[in-house]
């Protein structure tokens, strides 16, 4: 059954699971018509998300650290200056009760991109660094940290300002910002995002502002609220982000321009490309550069299957069937349209499974609570669209499902998209189960395209057989 070393057994009650797929009730009249689905694709089809919304989900999904086999790459502009790197917290000499905030988070020991950030962050004089690393990685904490060791508290006025591209992730590294600080009451965070508000004529006098670009110029240049020139500590975070939203690169090199030489410049990013160096480069001065290699998407340890459907119910049939018998933490099942998506989740909750949907057509704040309970263990089943095809990882997922295969607009195999949906699952070396459900001729042939363009074998399953199905969760 399932792997043991992936210890799944407690993410999910199997019997339970068991109990609720037999005896099947078929409503006919919520059988979805394939037909049908092609006549309204329109206005169904989710298209990608924006860079800033698909970093917030990677950071509702990845609040446990990401465990990475890559090494770090470090460029220096000064060769001879010193690099340090520590395996404990102990070893960086923080405030007490900035290291039981640390303990208290849950962090045992530095992740790896925090071995050689904090020493240099932390050292005196100050250094400026860029960090490149995927979601999850400890960044966050790292910068955090970094910047909560540098305020005093005896000033009562902002030292350290970090910029985040959107409400919601200024609010995510608040968040982190507050637990790290939890034992340090005399550490004062000010959010500078919509709906804070200034009375005009007044200062701010708490020591760390998080907000947004135009928030944070508005403040400080119009209302004159904070001097930009006596922040001792500049965090731009979500660096990559940033410059692919209209007008934030303009307004962080505006706010730029009013800090003091002495400030310190911490760059965070999650890809490192041409325009994220030389946006870099304007704002940060003699970096330190570090670059975590991300953890590639592979198709080597996921087993990959296809099932021969004759229409939607039979898929729904078959999924059920599996989900009978193979012992799953949790699972994502992949719809061509949002229509596709919300039968199905309606179906399956019918049917005494929890279930959470995902869609384009949900606000920022829905998917947010639907990733949280998805990642809490609280819903088994996440439905969704392409919405979370790239770039999302669940590490407790064992089983990714293509309700409808990958294909673009043309109706050609999706090969690309094929990868980031089953890459979901079977991630940082543990196994995982793709399937592929077939219901037409189409479906087939791209299935098979897929299969020729990645070189590697998908076999069929008899959903109906359940001593086959109980072969590809052993």
């Amino acid at each position: 059954m399932a792997n043991k070393d992936d210890d799944w057994g407690k993410l999910t009650a199997a019997q339970e699971l068991a109990a609720n797929v037999t005896n099947l009730a078929i409503d006919p009249k919520s059988n979805a018509n394939n037909e049908d689905e092609k006549k309204n694709n329109d206005g169904g089809v989710d298209g990608p998300i924006s860079p800033a919304e698909k970093s917030l989900l990677q950071k509702i999904v990845r609040k446990g650290l990401v465990e990475t086999t890559n090494e770090l790459e470090i460029q220096r502009k000064n060769p001879s200056s010193p690099l340090f790197s520590i395996k404990t917290f102990e070893e960086l000499h923080l405030k007490p009760a900035l290291l039981e905030g640390i303990y208290a988070m849950g962090f045992n020991a530095p992740s790896k991109i925090q071995e050689t950030a904090l020493p240099t962050l932390l050292a005196d004089p100050p250094q400026n660094m860029i960090a490149q690393s995927q979601s999850g990685t400890g960044k966050t904490a790292a910068f955090v940290l970094a910047a909560l060791s540098r305020i005093d508290t005896s000033k009562s006025y902002p030292q350290v300002l970090c910029l985040s591209p959107t409400y919601e992730l200024a609010i995510q590294t608040g968040e982190v910002a507050a637990k790290m600080s939890l034992y340090c009451p005399d550490i004062k965070i000010k959010y500078a995002v919509r709906g804070e508000e200034v009375s005009r004529g007044s200062k701010i006098t708490e020591h760390m502002i998080i907000g947004t670009p135009g928030k944070v110029l508005d403040w400080s240049l119009k209302f004159r609220f904070f001097d930009l020139n006596k922040i001792t500590v500049f965090v731009l975070d979500e660096a990559d982000v940033m410059i692919a939203t209209q007008g934030h690169q303009d307004q962080c090199i505006r706010i730029h321009k009013m800090l003091p030489r002495t400030c310190q410049m911490m760059f965070f990013s999650a890809t490192y490309e041409t325009e994220v160096m030389e946006f870099a480069e304007i704002i940060v001065s003699n970096p330190l550069i570090i670059r975590l290699l991300k953890e590639e998407e592979t198709l080597d340890n996921i087993k990959q299957y296809y099932v021969k459907c004759k229409n939607t119910e039979e898929k729904y049939v078959a999924i059920t069937n599996i989900y009978g018998v193979i012992t799953i933490g949790q699972a994502i099942i992949f719809c061509h349209t949002r229509r596709t998506a919300s039968w199905l989740a309606e179906r399956m909750t019918k049917d005494g499974h929890t279930v959470g949907i995902l869609s384009g057509d949900l606000t920022v704040e829905q998917r947010i609570a639907v990733l949280d309970r998805f990642r809490e263990g609280i819903e088994k089943v996440l439905i969704t669209t392409n919405v979370l095809a790239r770039g999302i990882d669940v590490a407790q997922v064992t089983i990714v499902v293509n309700f409808d295969l990958p294909m673009d607009q043309n109706r050609k195999a999706d090969c690309e998209t094929y990868l980031h949906r089953i890459g979901r699952t079977g991630r940082f070396g543990k196994s995982g189960i793709a399937i592929n459900l077939v219901d037409s001729p189409e479906s087939m042939a791209v299935c098979k395209a897929i299969e020729q363009h990645f070189g590697k074998k998908i076999h069929y399953l008899d959903a109906e057989d359940a001593d086959e199905i109980e072969k590809i969760g052993a």
